[in-house]
Parts: C-alpha cells; structure tokens; sequence
C-alpha cells in the first residue's frame, strides 16, 4: 500500500513539474514577425521618470533590447549599444535597453549606477513584474526587437554574430533598421539571440 501511494505521489509530482513548466513556456510564448508589438507604459528608467511605448510615438523605428547588469555578455555589448544609438539618432531611430531580472545585482539601484558609470545615450527602464519580456518573448541578455514605425514587429534576435567585436562578420540589427528605413524587407528578420538566460520568477 505504501509503495503504491509513493508512486501516485512521485506521478503527481512530475505532472505538477511538467504543467508548471508548460505553463511558463507559454506565458513566454512573446511575439513573432509581423504581429502588434505589446504595449507598455509608466515603467520607470534610470533617469527617474516613467516611460511608455507612447513617448517615441514619433520614432521612425524602436529597437528593445532586454539586457541586464551582471550578463558578461550583455556587458560586452553596451559600447555597441552606445554607438548605435549615437549612428541611428538623427535617422528617427530610438534604442530602449529593458531588465527585468530581479536579483540584487541587477535591480533599479544597479542599473542606476551602471547607466552613470557607462553614459548611456538611451532610455534603461527597469520592469520588476516582468511582464515586458514575458509579452515579448525575451529569453536572453541581450534579445532584441525592432519595430516600425506602425510597431510592428520586424526584427527578433541578436544584434550581430559575435560576441566579439573584432570578430563580427553580420550586423543584422543595422541590416534590419537600414531596410527598414528604406521602406524595404528586412534580409533576416530573425535570428537566434545568444547571452544568459532571463532571470524569470
């Protein structure tokens, strides 16, 4: 009779264990090519204010990217960010950096600290509920999305190749914004996004 219980009981478990994950998996199902991007509003930024989808109303093309503090991949690509940024200004584009990762190296007070020490150029919005990145589909620091100026969803995936600066042979986020500019197909619109996994609850 024990025995029998103690099976029903480890079943029950691994059923329990496979629904939740399940159940993650689609909570983070996120967005594909062509769909709506999600909206999202009042989520606060480093520069103390709250931010919305509907502040860049007037961008020609948004570029997400959900990054974080302690990703050592991640951080190899703040520079690239930076110059992005500086390169795509006076072209209408605007770069929004998001994390929604809540261990202590990475909360608000952090990403504070790391947008002063860096000088970042763009908007670093912290979303503790972490819903952004669950309508998204974010699963990696850095995973980008770039949206038109209907925001729509054109571009899902890695900024270029490699990690490695020196050794970057496809820039596919320039590829994706310059179509887009030009009124064009994007040439790859999606790609596999590399770095450490979204921290998720």
């Amino acid at each position: 009779m024990f025995t029998r219980l103690a099976v029903v009981a480890g079943c029950l478990m691994v059923a329990g264990l496979v629904i939740a994950a399940c159940t993650q998996a689609q909570e983070i199902r996120g967005v594909k090519i062509g769909d709506p991007a999600p909206d999202w509003k009042d989520i606060e930024g480093v520069d103390g204010k709250k931010h919305s989808l509907s502040d860049y109303k007037d961008a020609k093309v948004i570029v997400l990217v959900c990054t974080c503090n302690h990703c050592p991949v991640a951080v190899a690509y703040e520079d690239r960010l930076i110059q992005f940024q500086k390169d795509y200004k006076d072209k209408g584009v605007q770069l929004i950096a998001f994390n929604v990762n809540n261990i202590p190296e990475d909360r608000l007070d952090k990403m504070i600290e790391r947008a002063k020490q860096k000088g970042f150029n763009f908007p670093y919005i912290y979303d503790p509920t972490q819903k952004m990145a669950r309508d998204y589909g974010a699963r990696v620091t850095p995973h980008f999305f770039v949206l038109d100026q209907e925001r729509k969803v054109r571009y899902i995936g890695s900024m270029d190749d490699n990690q490695n600066p020196a050794k970057v042979t496809r820039n596919y986020l320039r590829d994706a914004v310059d179509a887009i500019l030009a009124g064009k197909p994007v040439p790859v619109p999606e790609t596999k996004a590399f770095g450490c996994t979204v921290k998720y609850e």
